[in-house]
Order: C-alpha cells, then structure tokens, then sequence
C-alpha cells in the first residue's frame, strides 16, 4: 500500500468527526451526468465539509470534472480524484500519478485501439458523431456514438444502448480478444465505458487515504451494481457503500447519515 507523502491527520482536527471520510462518484451522484452541480449541493457539501472530509472520485478528466464541480473544486474538496485517483489532489496538492500508456507500452496499445476502432465501424448502431476514444493518463474511455453528441443524442442512445446491450457486448469483445493485457473493463455514465489495468479502478484512488487517520469511509455511487463504475469501491473492506439513484437521493442519504 502506497501511503501518501503529503499524509497528516492532524489537519482535519477542526472538523466534527475527524477519523471520517466521504468520498463521492460525480455523475449521477454529485451532478446530472454530464451537467453542472447544483447550487443546493454544494451547500450541502459546504455543511458536511464542517462535520469530516471529502473527497470525489470519478473516471472522467480533470477538464471535465471542473466543467461539472466549478473551478473552485479545491475550496470546497478536501481531496479531488481524477481517472479513479491516476490524478489526484490534497487540498490542492498534486498526487503521484500513473501512466496508462506506460504500463500497457505503444505496441500492444496500438493493437488495441485498431481493433476498438474496426469494431466502431462495423457497429450498426442509429447515429454516430466524434471522439470514440479519449485518451486520458490512467485510463482510455471508449463510446460507439462519440462524445460529441448532443446530451438529446446522449438520452436516446442511453436508451438504446439498454435495449440492445452495446456496451456490454463491446466489452465482452475486447475479453475475449485481449485476454492476456490485464485489462479491467468498466461502464459508467450513459455512453460509454473506460478501459484500464486490472486494480486501477475507483479502489486505486483509497492508497492515497492510508495515514490520514480515518477509521470511516463513506462512498456514495450511483454505478453500484456488477459491471458499473463503482462496483469495486461500493463493495471494498474498507468502505462502507452507499447506493443512490440520483443527486436528490444522494442529498436526502446525507441528510439522514450526517443532518446536513
């Protein structure tokens, strides 16, 4: 276990319950996927930051997550986790990282991505726009429409995608192709899902909380069931997971678990 150098559970003396954690997916948890966080919740965060620390932790960018957050993220999170905790951040302090590209090496991640992108294009699927892979630093996130869609293009994929079981399939494909690389596969949001080594999922990001003196740690996820985004953290020893549906239901659990 990797224990943070910048560790020190002397700095969250001032809150009520110091040896607490809450730690939060963003879509669908913190926000609307996709979409802004509302000013109610960050209110609440405000009030529950004065009772323990928080944290998020989520498969997008950091680009994204502060679309999403605001650009004040660090004022009002104690610690910021981006692609599962590959890129994070202590009170504003940057955290080590790790590289996708280099644990998987430019061969084997070229095999990789042409086969990703062969399939995209045999894929019979109603529309599909730009951007089927990003790359990002721990990880890649792959969709069949294309990030650019519209978020109306976003909702009616997301239904058709239910019915028809493309994500699903698409990750059983690459199982069954690259079953040798140590890849974890992993849908979340609407459109998408990430691609990234076996261990770097949301779990990665709880190294950097060994030392901080927490005896609690509360995640909250929308993506909770097998196969979803936030299965593994949901389901670790050392967390206790909660499951919400949306931003009001996690509102209304941290009202019931904190009175915030």
């Amino acid at each position: 276990m990797v224990v943070s150098p910048l560790a020190n559970p002397a700095v969250w003396k001032d809150r009520k319950s110091p040896s607490t954690l809450c730690l939060f997916d963003v879509d669908g948890t913190l926000t609307p996927s996709r979409n802004p966080i509302t000013e109610s919740m960050k209110e609440c965060l405000v009030r529950l930051r004065k009772v323990c620390p928080i944290g998020f932790v989520g498969g997008s960018n950091l680009p994204k997550q502060l679309e999403q957050l605001g650009p004040d993220i660090f004022d009002y999170f104690d610690f910021c986790f981006s692609e599962n905790g590959l890129v994070g951040f202590r009170l504003g302090q940057p955290l080590p990282q790790s590289s996708f590209i280099e644990y998987v090496g430019e061969e084997r991640y070229k095999k990789l991505v042409n086969h990703i992108l062969r399939y995209i294009a045999d894929l019979d699927i109603p529309i599909k726009r730009g951007t089927f892979i990003e790359f990002r630093n721990g990880m890649i996130n792959v969709s069949a429409i294309g990030r650019n869609c519209t978020q109306q293009e976003r909702k009616e994929y997301e239904k058709f995608d239910l019915e028809h079981d493309i994500r699903k399939n698409f990750v059983q494909n690459l199982k069954d192709n690259f079953p040798d690389y140590g890849l974890q596969f992993s849908i979340g949001g609407e459109i998408s899902f990430d691609i990234f080594p076996v261990g770097w999922d949301k779990t990665f990001c709880l190294k950097f909380l060994e030392g901080e003196g927490f005896d609690t740690i509360h995640f909250f996820g929308d993506k909770t069931m097998k196969g979803g985004n936030d299965y593994e953290i949901y389901t670790h020893d050392s967390v206790i997971g909660h499951s919400v549906k949306n931003p009001d239901d996690t509102l209304a659990e941290l009202n019931r678990l904190f009175g915030v």
